[in-house]
C-alpha cells in the first residue's frame, strides 16, 4: 500500500525564483580535463547529446573541487529557471485550444497557420469568442473522445511523416488531454505532441536513496545514448511519463521494475512526498507539466538493474555531491534537477550546503518571490529541515520574516515547540 505524507504543510514547491543570468561551468566535462563552460539555455536540449562520464560527475560533486562556492545557489536557480523559460510576451504568441467551454491547452499561432490550419476538417479557428477570445477549437462533428483521438492521431503521424523534425520523438504513447487532474479526458494525444498543444502533462518521478552511518546516498541513472529525449544526461532512480489510463501508483511500480529493477515488495513502500510543476515556454512548444514525487528508502544492498535498455548505467552519490552536480553543471536532464531540489528542501540539505554567513542569498531570491511563495518557502524551511538545525531555521525566518509581514498577514515570529517535527 502507498504511504501518504500526512505534513500539514504543502509538499508542493512551485519555483518562479529568476536566476543570475550566468554561464554554467562543467568541470572537467568531456572526459577532457579542462573545464568548458554552458549556459543553461544552449547546455542541454531535447535530442542532443552531450559527452560526459561519470568520472567527470564524481569529479565535479567533490566538495574541495570548487572549494570557494559552497554558498552560491545561483546554480540552483539556472535549472530551475531552464525549466520555466518564456516571457509573457512570448506567452502571448499562444492561443488558448478550447474543448467543450475549456480552455485544455495551447497552440503557437505560427504552428497553428503553417501546419494545422490546413486541416479544416478537424481543426477550427475562432477568431473572437466573448469568453476565450481568439482561440482554437476541434471541429463539432468530432464529439466523442474516441473520435476526437483518433483524428487529431492522424494528423499528427502526418505532420511527423512531413517534417520529420517538427515532432521528433514520436512513441505511439497517448497522454490525456483534459482540464485538470481527475477530470475526464476530452480525447487523447501522441505522448511528443503534447507540448505542441500546451497540454497538462503528468508523470511520476522517485528519489532513490539509501542511509548508511547517518547519511544518505542517492542512487542516480544515465540514460542511455539512444533515448529520442536528452539522452545520456543524468536522471532520478526511476521516472516515467504518466499514460492514459493509468494510475500514478500503478505508473511507479511498473517503472520501478522496468527502469531499475526494484521489486514489487520495495516499490509498494514508496512514499507519495507532493509534486512539482513548471511551464516551459520554448518556440513552438509550450510544455505544462507536474510531477508527482516519491521517495523511496533502499536496502544498503540492493543494486538497481535496468530492464528495458533506457539507462545505460546506475550510481550511488552522497546527497550533499549530487547537489554539488546540479549547482555546478549541466549533467542532468533538467526536471530531475527540480525533483532533487524538492528533496533537498524536504530533507534539510539547504544548511548543510549554505552556511548562516551566507543568509543573504537567500533574501536575494525572496525579492522576486511573491508573498504566498515566500510563505511556502519558509514553511519547508520550517517544517522540513532536521532538529539538529531547527535553531538556525527559526534565526533565519524570525530575521526576514517581518518584511513581508504587512502583505502576508503571516505570525510576526516563529518559535520552536515540542511538536514543531
Amino acid at each position: 500500500m502507498m504511504v501518504i505524507n500526512p505534513h500539514p504543510f504543502p509538499n508542493r514547491i512551485r519555483f518562479s525564483l529568476p536566476l543570475l543570468n550566468r554561464s554554467i561551468t562543467t568541470r572537467g566535462g568531456g572526459g577532457g580535463g579542462g573545464g568548458s563552460s554552458c549556459s543553461a539555455f544552449n547546455c542541454r536540449s531535447v535530442s542532443s547529446f552531450i559527452s560526459f562520464t561519470w568520472d567527470d560527475v564524481v569529479q565535479a560533486s567533490q566538495p574541495d573541487h570548487a572549494p570557494n562556492d559552497s554558498s552560491d545557489l545561483s546554480g540552483f536557480f539556472e535549472n530551475i529557471k531552464y525549466c520555466n523559460r518564456g516571457s509573457s510576451e512570448i506567452k502571448s504568441e499562444f492561443i488558448p485550444l478550447v474543448i467543450e467551454d475549456q480552455i485544455v491547452g495551447y497552440i503557437h499561432n505560427g504552428f497553428f497557420y503553417d501546419y494545422l490550419r490546413r486541416f479544416k476538417d478537424v481543426f477550427v479557428f475562432v477568431p473572437s469568442d466573448s469568453r476565450f477570445g481568439t482561440n482554437v477549437t476541434l471541429n463539432k462533428t468530432l464529439s466523442t473522445p474516441e473520435e476526437r483521438t483518433r483524428v487529431v492521431g492522424r494528423v499528427i503521424k502526418s505532420l511527423a511523416e512531413e517534417e520529420k523534425e517538427l515532432i521528433p520523438g514520436i512513441r505511439n504513447e497517448l497522454y490525456p488531454v483534459k482540464r485538470s487532474f481527475g477530470s475526464p479526458p476530452y480525447f487523447s494525444l501522441e505522448r511528443a505532441a503534447a507540448p505542441y498543444f500546451g497540454i497538462k502533462a503528468y508523470g511520476v518521478q522517485m528519489n532513490g536513496f539509501v542511509e548508511r552511518d547517518g547519511k544518505k546516498f542517492l542512487w542516480i541513472g544515465k540514460r542511455s545514448p539512444l533515448k529520442q529525449t536528452f539522452p545520456g544526461m543524468l536522471d532520478n532512480l526511476v521516472a516515467g511519463g504518466l499514460p492514459h489510463g493509468m494510475s500514478c501508483v500503478a505508473n511507479l511500480i511498473k517503472e520501478c521494475e522496468e527502469e531499475a529493477g526494484i521489486p514489487l515488495s520495495l516499490s509498494n513502500q514508496a512514499m507519495s512526498v507532493g509534486a512539482v510543476s513548471y511551464v516551459d515556454v520554448d518556440g513552438y512548444r509550450y510544455k505544462r507539466d507536474v510531477l508527482f514525487c516519491y521517495d523511496l528508502e533502499l536496502p544498503g544492498d540492493f543494486i538497481p538493474k535496468n530492464q528495458d535498455g533506457e539507462v545505460e548505467s546506475f550510481k550511488l552519490i552522497p546527497v550533499e555531491n549530487v547537489a554539488n552536480v546540479i549547482r555546478r553543471t549541466c549533467f542532468f536532464k533538467p526536471n530531475c534537477s527540480l525533483v532533487i531540489l524538492d528533496f533537498l528542501f524536504r530533507h534539510g540539505y539547504f544548511f548543510s550546503i549554505v552556511t548562516l554567513v551566507y543568509f543573504h542569498n537567500y533574501l536575494a531570491a525572496f525579492t522576486h518571490l511573491t508573498s504566498k511563495d515566500k510563505i511556502i518557502f519558509l514553511c519547508h524551511l520550517y517544517y522540513y529541515d532536521p532538529p539538529l538545525h531547527a535553531e538556525k531555521i527559526i534565526t533565519f525566518i524570525n530575521h526576514f520574516l517581518p518584511a513581508i509581514i504587512q502583505t502576508t498577514g503571516a505570525p510576526t515570529s516563529l518559535s520552536l515547540s515540542s511538536n514543531s517535527y
